[in-house]
């Protein structure tokens, strides 16, 4: 019998993305699957229940969780939820491991089968399953256009009768896929962009967007393409490098995250005391904590003179493509797995599912996971 895939409207407050849009909603009919969706689930995202022509409706919540043996999320689900969910099932999405310990009990408590997005191996294969970075992409450019907005300057260099406006001085901090379309976003304004990272490597791809390294003589090569944490003195050193290059910009992001730990520190109070009267942070991890000592994830901080913006959830301000490429993702890490006639075999010597299974059989597999609940 075919597999029944599930997809709900999100219920965590401000998130407007949805798992499921249209078009691999089609995909998946096409494949064979029943396509089962709770009304209304799309609208958020711009992709009203017209929009779906391959699929059926549930006027619930609890009905699609019912019905569902693969169920597709955006957000973590909640324990009563999962508690919805016949054991067996099969959940992917972000699951947030490290922050949901109570989740990831009823996940194990319930015989679900889970994947996390944010596990998916960073290999080249995989690289069009890579929700964190397809979301992070979103991330960088809505931040630039956050800094566009709170800067009360120009970004571009214009050439008027009153005179000549000098372009805006924007410093990218952090140089991942975030990092990498913010520098894009604001060069195509017209800003002089300079940017660093801790990882030495992404100077030519830097370079390659027309913006300027900062070099700080810090260098910390990671595994996966993050960073490693830094030292203390190597936070010391960097810090007094940056500073100067952040003492001059108009506006900063930073975009400097390690996945399930704190965001780094590496704009201080100190920092943005130096800074211009009327310049802008624009701290996109501020949700892990913050790249600056003065962030308010969900505020706008005026710190003499300085703005400094904690946005939370980017990727829900553009709802419609970040789910377009949330969708895909998804489809193209599940697509391996469905058979014929819409059944469902996944391949548990496939590292890509290996390694991006959270829960399983009863049993925690992701293994920093299992410490975590199971300590003493």
């Amino acid at each position: 019998m075919p597999v029944t895939f599930g997809a709900l409207r999100e219920s965590t407050p401000g998130e407007t993305r949805v798992s499921l849009v249209p078009e691999i909603a089609d995909k998946l009919a096409a494949a064979g699957v029943r396509v089962l969706l709770e009304r209304g689930a799309g609208i958020s995202a711009q992709f009203p229940d017209s929009a779906y022509r391959q699929v059926e409706w549930a006027d619930s919540a609890a009905m699609v969780l019912a019905a569902s043996d693969v169920l597709l999320s955006v957000q973590p689900l909640r324990p009563s939820q999962i508690m919805g969910l016949h054991s067996g099932a099969v959940v992917v999405g972000f699951m947030q491991p490290h922050a949901r310990l109570d989740e990831v009990r009823a996940l194990r408590d319930r015989q679900i089968t889970s994947f996390a997005m944010e596990l998916v191996p960073r290999i080249s294969r995989a690289q069009s399953m890579d929700a964190l970075s397809s979301q992070a992409a979103v991330a960088g450019y809505k931040a630039v256009l956050i800094a566009a907005n709170v800067l009360e300057r120009f970004l571009p260099m214009l050439t008027t009768a009153a005179g000549t406006i000098r372009p805006a001085q924007v410093l990218i901090v952090g140089v991942g896929v975030a990092g990498l379309q913010a520098i894009a976003t604001a060069r195509r304004l017209g800003a002089i962009v300079e940017a660093y990272d801790v990882r030495s490597a992404t100077r030519e791809q830097v370079k390659s967007l027309g913006a300027k390294f900062v070099e700080t003589g810090v260098t910390a090569e990671g595994s996966g393409g993050y960073a490693r944490e830094l030292s203390e003195a190597e936070k010391r050193q960097q810090q007094e490098a940056l500073d100067a290059r952040v003492a001059l910009a108009d506006a900063v992001i930073t975009t400097a995250a390690v996945p399930g730990r704190r965001a780094p520190r590496i704009i201080s109070r100190a920092a943005v005391e130096r800074m211009k009267s009327g310049a802008v942070i624009i701290d996109i991890a501020a949700e892990s904590g913050g790249n600056c000592e003065l962030t308010q994830a969900g505020q706008t901080v005026v710190h003499q003179g300085v703005k400094i913006v904690g946005p939370v959830n980017l990727p829900a301000q553009l709802a419609f493509h970040a789910s377009e490429m949330y969708s895909r993702n998804l489809y193209n890490f599940l697509k391996s797995a469905i058979g014929q006639g819409g059944t469902l075999a996944i391949d548990w010597q496939d590292e890509v599912f290996a390694q991006s299974c959270l829960t399983h059989a009863g049993a925690i597999r992701h293994e920093p996971t299992r410490a975590l609940v199971e300590a003493p």
